[in-house]
């Protein structure tokens, strides 16, 4: 038999997704599993995108640009002047969903063997792109006693080599919902500016920011203008995940030109899709600012539900929708297949993400979950009383 590339081999698969085998047989078993592994919004998509889906009165499917249509890329270029970032269409480009923007940017602004620096915990599918564009992963490495702050200057510069291309962020973050703060932003500027490196910034969660906490994104961030790729996504803005409509911005032109070559090998982004997009960019602020104190609510009632059960400490997300706690066990990724495999109460059990998948040096996070705060607050409040009873049971084993 034929045998497989070892790059492929060299890919890790999905933490979010690696336990729904046993999540499939706990349902079949008549458990209802509730779902905290997944960043997947219950939010309804805005009515404008539905309806556009609906009334889509084409004769032929065809081909889009590949770089997106026009009248899509103009109604993002306006939604970033709403953020005081001005970039034309022709510095958008429109990606398969945020996951290509990625792929592509890597493909594009680094050679194989090339090294990219970025913060650990980091999102899972970052490290997966980066193998195979044959991309070295260093890492910073963020702390839950620390809220996942940026780390100082010095713990860049050190792992900075002649290999080193660029730093990668995503800001509010997947998978702790950390912001990173204007202060921080400026210094990962600096260290741009003087080693002379792209700044990749997944901003996909700009939206969901709470409380007093300010956002900056790399795009407010003065001088370094052509070093700048912002990597965006309509799926959890419009929880619109399926729609697979993402973006690629930069006022580079080679990066847009490289990006481009791409596109073009693939024809064009999803037809569907952009419609649905551009309509879901009437909706805006009247159908954003709900959600936003929604997910509020919501990340309350799960942060303090969590601090509440003996042992657990959780990270108070300032962005995004997801939280990492530290559970009272030595092996989360043991913990979260038993409570699929072996555990219900009262015919319920819940399903959270081993954060282990989220770290790229070897051992960290081995007690600690990535959750996701996307179910009503009744079904969080729930959840948790779910994993409390699941702790309680697994530490008397």
């Amino acid at each position: 038999m034929a045998r497989i590339s070892e790059r492929i081999n060299g890919i890790a698969g999905s933490p979010i997704r690696k336990l729904t085998p046993l999540a499939d047989a706990a349902k079949a078993r008549g458990v209802a599993v509730y779902h905290l592994n997944i960043g997947q919004p219950d939010i309804r998509t805005p009515q404008a995108g539905l309806d556009a889906l609906k009334d889509i009165r084409r004769t032929v499917l065809e081909y889009s640009p590949s770089q997106g249509f026009l009248s899509l890329r103009e109604k993002i270029s306006s939604y970033y002047a709403g953020y005081g970032m001005r970039y034309s269409p022709d510095e958008i480009i429109i990606t398969t969903g945020g996951s290509e923007a990625v792929l592509f940017s890597f493909l594009t602004c680094l050679d194989p063997g090339d090294e990219i620096i970025t913060t650990d915990p980091t999102y899972a599918n970052y490290i997966a792109f980066a193998a195979a564009a044959g991309v070295k992963v260093r890492t910073v490495l963020t702390r839950i006693e620390d809220n996942f702050a940026l780390p100082e200057a010095e713990e860049f510069e050190k792992l900075i080599s002649p290999s080193t291309k660029a730093i990668l962020i995503c800001n509010p973050n997947n998978p702790s919902g950390s912001l990173y703060s204007p202060d921080e932003m400026r210094r990962l500027a600096d260290i741009v500016r003087r080693h002379d490196l792209f700044l990749l910034s997944d901003e996909v969660y700009r939206e969901f920011i709470y409380g007093d906490a300010c956002y900056m994104s790399a795009g407010h961030l003065d001088g370094i203008g052509g070093n700048v790729v912002i990597l965006d996504s309509f799926s959890k803005r419009y929880s619109e995940c399926g729609i697979r409509i993402g973006a690629v911005v930069t006022r580079n032109r080679a990066v847009l030109e490289g990006v481009l070559k791409l596109c073009q090998a693939r024809l064009s982004p999803p037809l569907l899709g952009q419609i649905v997009a551009e309509a879901s960019c009437s909706a805006g602020r009247e159908y954003l600012d709900p959600v936003i104190k929604e997910y509020d609510r919501r990340r309350k009632v799960l942060v303090e539900g969590l601090n509440s059960i003996p042992g657990v400490v959780a990270s108070v997300p300032s962005g995004a929708f997801y939280a990492i706690a530290k559970l009272p066990v030595d092996d989360a990724d043991k913990f979260c297949a038993w409570c699929l495999s072996d555990f219900e109460y009262e015919g319920e059990t819940v399903m959270m993400a081993p954060a282990s998948g989220f770290y790229f040096t070897q051992g960290a996070g081995r007690s600690e979950v990535r959750l996701a705060y996307v179910l009503e607050e009744k079904s969080l409040e729930r959840a948790v009383f779910l994993l409390s009873k699941a702790l309680e049971k697994y530490r008397a084993l």
